[in-house]
C-alpha cells in the first residue's frame, strides 16, 4: 500500500522513465538503431477539422457515500489532502498533477438511519446516513457536516457541478419506518410523494444557504433492486412510482423558484434503460419516461434534464457482450432527439466472467486497466456524456474506491489507488465541454480489449486530447497524425505500475510516443 506523500519515490521513478525516454529520443536524433523499430507501430489519425463528432462531455464525477460523513471531520491536513487528490486540477512543483480534477461531485442525502442508531436495522454504521430532517419534522442544518465540508472543498477546488441523491426517502415518510424496504416492495406511499418532493427542495435550499449550489437532484437510486436486506439505505420503485415522485419534485422546485435539474433513471444496470429484462415495470426506462405516448412520460416537465442515467454494473464482461449492450444503449438514446446518456455509477463488482474479481482491495494497475476499459467503452460505444465512479473514499476490502482509508471514524491513514489515477487520465484532461471526435487507427478492428484509443477536442478547438489504454503485455509505438501532419505534443501523462498520472517532460518534438505495456497514456496535442 502506498501512502500519499512518498514524493522521493515518485521523483525517482519519474527520473527513471525520463532517462529511458531520453535514450529513445537520443537514438532518434543520432541516427542509431531505434528501439521503436522492434516494436509494433500504430498510426493514430485524427482529422479534427473534418472528423465525425459525437457527444459533448459534461463531467466526470464520484460520490461522497459513505465515508465523507466521517472523513470530512478528520484533521484538516488529512481531509484536505484527500480532497486535493479528488478535485485539484493544479500541478505540483515537479509538474505532476496534484489530483484528478473531477468536475462533478455526488452528495448522498441521508434518510436518517444514523439518528436511529442500532434500531435502524443497518448493522454497518458506515452505511447509515444522517438526515437533515429530524423526527419532529424540523430541519437541522448542522447534520451531514462532514459531507458539507467535502462539497465546499469541491467547489473551492474548481468542481463546477454538484448532484444530490437519496438512496431512500427520509424514515419519517417510509412505510417501514426504516431506511430500507421490506419484501422487495416500494417503501414510499403515494400520499407521501408531495412530502418527499418538498423535502428535497428544502435540502437544496438549505445547502444553497450554506453557499453550496445544487445543479442536479436524482430522487431514486437503482429502483430495480429489492433493497430489503438492511445492507444500506435503499428502496425499489416501479416506473409509475418514479414518474409520480418526479412530478411532485418538479412542482416543489417550481414552487421554490429553484433552477436545479432532475436526473432521471439511475438504473441498476444499463440494459434496464432499453429493455424490460427481468424487471417488468422497472425496465425500458427511456421509453417509459421520454416517449410522449407513455403514461409515465415526464420529459416535458420544467426541471427534468434531457438525460437518462444508468449504472455499468454487471455488464462489463466479456468484452464483446459489453460492446453489444452499449451499442444498444446508444441506439435507444438516439431514438429520442436531444436525449443524452450518463453512466452515473460504477465500481468493480462480481467476478466479471473471470476477468477480474470485485472482492479484495487492490491498489495496483490491474483494476485500473479494467476500469479504463470500462470508461472507454462507455464513452465511445454508449456515447456517455458523463462518467461517475461510486465510492470516492472507501474503507472496504473491495475494488470500489479511488482513495482508500483505514476504517476509523476519527482519523486514519489514506492510500491512493491506481484506479484514482486511471480515472484522472480522462477526468484531468477531458474537461466539461470537450467533444469526442473520430479516431482512425487503420486497424480492421478498432475496438480491441488490449489496445483502445479515443480522442476529444477542446471547446476552443485549440487542443486535442488522446487517451490510449494498453492492457497488453507488449509496448507499442503510436505515431500521431493530426489533420494529416505530425503535431506538437503539448503534454504526456502516464499511469502504469510505476507511475501515477505523472507528467513526462519531452525535450524535443517527436512524431511518435512509446506506449508501455499495461499502461494508460494521455497525450495532449496542439490543434
Amino acid at each position: 500500500m502506498k501512502i500519499k506523500g512518498m514524493i522521493s519515490k515518485r521523483l525517482f521513478l519519474r527520473q527513471l522513465v525520463l532517462g529511458v525516454l531520453g535514450t529513445f529520443l537520443a537514438c532518434q536524433s543520432s541516427g542509431q538503431e531505434k528501439p521503436s523499430q522492434e516494436l509494433p507501430v500504430l498510426t493514430v489519425k485524427i482529422n479534427a477539422k473534418r472528423a465525425e463528432k459525437y457527444q459533448v462531455i459534461e463531467h466526470f464525477g464520484a460520490s461522497d457515500a459513505w465515508s465523507a460523513q466521517f472523513v470530512g471531520l478528520w484533521p484538516d491536513q488529512k481531509k484536505t489532502a484527500i480532497a486535493e487528490l479528488l478535485f485539484s486540477s493544479d500541478n505540483d512543483d515537479e509538474g505532476n498533477p496534484k489530483g484528478i480534477g473531477l468536475s462533478l461531485w455526488r452528495f448522498n442525502v441521508g434518510a436518517g438511519s444514523v439518528q436511529q442508531g442500532d434500531q435502524s436495522g443497518i448493522n454497518d454504521e458506515w452505511r447509515r446516513a444522517e438526515s437533515f430532517l429530524e423526527s419532529d419534522g424540523s430541519y437541522n442544518w448542522d447534520r451531514q457536516a462532514g459531507q458539507v465540508w467535502f462539497a465546499k472543498a469541491a467547489q473551492e477546488l474548481g468542481v463546477n457541478k454538484l448532484l444530490i441523491f437519496p438512496n431512500s426517502p427520509p424514515v419519517n415518510f417510509t412505510k417501514t419506518g426504516k431506511a430500507y424496504a421490506a419484501g422487495g416492495q416500494s417503501n414510499l406511499a403515494a400520499e407521501n410523494y408531495e412530502k418527499f418532493g418538498e423535502y428535497l427542495a428544502q435540502v437544496i435550499k438549505g445547502l444553497e444557504e450554506k453557499g453550496i449550489q445544487v445543479d442536479y437532484v436524482s430522487p431514486v437510486n437503482e429502483p430495480q433492486w429489492d433493497w430489503s436486506d438492511g445492507g444500506q439505505e435503499g428502496t425499489p420503485f416501479w416506473n409509475s412510482e418514479i414518474a409520480g415522485i418526479v412530478k411532485s419534485l418538479d412542482a416543489a422546485l417550481t414552487r421554490h423558484s429553484l433552477g436545479t435539474k432532475i436526473d432521471v433513471g439511475e438504473a441498476g444496470k444499463i440494459n434496464y434503460i432499453y429493455e424490460q429484462a427481468d424487471k417488468e415495470g422497472r425496465g425500458e426506462q427511456i421509453s417509459a419516461f421520454f416517449h410522449p405516448e407513455s403514461s409515465n412520460y415526464i420529459a416535458d416537465l420544467t426541471h427534468v434534464s434531457p438525460t437518462i442515467s444508468a449504472h455499468s454494473y454487471f455488464t462489463t464482461s466479456p468484452f464483446e457482450s459489453a460492446v453489444k449492450q452499449r451499442s444498444q444503449v446508444a441506439a435507444e438514446v438516439n431514438s429520442v432527439p436531444g436525449l443524452s446518456f450518463w453512466m452515473s455509477e460504477y465500481c468493480i463488482l462480481g467476478d466479471n466472467g473471470g476477468e477480474i474479481n470485485g472482492s479484495g482491495r487492490d491498489l495496483g494497475i490491474d483494476p485500473a486497466l479494467y476500469m479504463a476499459r470500462v470508461i472507454h467503452n462507455d464513452l465511445t460505444v454508449a456515447n456517455a456524456s458523463a462518467w461517475h465512479w461510486w465510492l470516492a473514499i472507501s474503507p472496504y476490502n473491495y475494488k470500489d474506491g479511488l482513495v482508500y482509508i483505514d476504517k476509523d471514524k476519527a482519523e486514519g491513514n489514506f492510500y491512493e489507488s491506481k484506479m484514482l489515477w486511471a480515472l484522472g487520465n480522462y477526468s484531468r484532461f477531458i474537461r466539461p465541454g470537450y467533444q469526442r471526435i473520430a479516431v482512425d487507427t487503420g486497424e480492421e478492428n478498432q475496438l480491441s480489449p488490449d489496445l483502445l484509443v479515443s480522442a476529444y477536442q477542446s471547446t476552443d478547438q485549440e487542443e486535442v486530447v488522446i487517451v490510449l489504454v494498453n492492457s497488453g503485455i507488449q509496448d507499442f509505438v503510436a505515431k500521431l497524425e493530426l489533420d494529416g501532419t505530425s503535431s506538437t505534443i503539448k503534454s504526456l501523462n502516464l499511469t502504469s505500475k510505476e507511475m501515477d498520472l505523472q507528467t513526462i517532460q519531452l525535450d524535443v518534438s517527436q512524431e511518435t510516443v512509446t506506449i508501455p505495456a499495461r499502461s494508460i497514456v494521455t497525450v495532449v496535442l496542439n490543434d
